[in-house]
């Protein structure tokens, strides 16, 4: 059994539960609860994993697995042959479109600690706004040069563009990036409605 350090509205738990799921070994993790925060750290999560994060993973010997990247791949080896890693010449784009959507989630979340936690006094605008563009050009790769990547199938890569995309719509709802991105809205519509997206979706509040 994997035991996982979770939070229900980390959009990174949500990738490797939606890996776990398509690959049919959700059974097989046990989810742990966390009190993970940038502020206030978890020590019972820090005590495996110096930064202190979720996802963080305990293998059956107790070894520990971070970050989601790491646990994903764990997670994939524990299904059948098939893989939601490829294995062939597209192995290396999938891992660059899995590493262009962690990074948009990166820019989304230190936003959202820079506009919820911190205190208004000390907000700095134009780190938001870097953030914010940081966003932006991400989502126009993954409309533009890595679109094709994206819509090859519902690969690790694939993964973690709809969780991002899904915490966008989750913390940042004023922001209309269906009307700018057309395309990516069009797939997401359609990978939305799959089992382990509707059912990793986090808390309405």
């Amino acid at each position: 059994m994997l035991k996982l350090f979770h939070s229900p509205a980390s959009p990174y738990v949500r990738k490797v539960m939606v890996m776990a799921i398509e690959r049919g070994v959700e059974d097989r993790i046990e989810l742990l609860g966390s009190a993970a925060s940038p502020v206030n750290r978890d020590q019972a999560i820090v005590q495996h994993n110096p930064t202190g994060k979720v996802p963080t993973a305990l293998l059956p010997d107790g070894l520990p697995l971070f970050d989601s990247r790491v646990i994903c791949q764990y997670v994939d080896t524990m299904g059948p042959a098939a893989s939601l890693y490829p294995r062939d010449a597209g192995r290396f784009a999938v891992l660059t479109l899995e590493a262009l959507a962690d990074g948009l989630l990166d820019a989304a979340l230190l936003l959202r600690y820079e506009s919820v936690m911190r205190p208004e006094p000390k907000r700095w605008a134009e780190w938001m706004a870097g953030q914010s563009d940081k966003i932006d050009s991400s989502l126009n790769a993954m409309e533009g040069a890595y679109f094709d990547t994206l819509t090859s199938g519902f690969h690790a890569g694939a993964v973690a563009s709809a969780c991002a995309l899904g915490y966008l719509d989750f913390r940042f709802a004023d922001r209309d990036w269906r009307r700018t991105h057309p395309k990516l809205a069009g797939w997401y519509a359609g990978v939305a409605i799959r089992p382990s997206m509707v059912k990793t979706a986090p808390p309405a509040s």
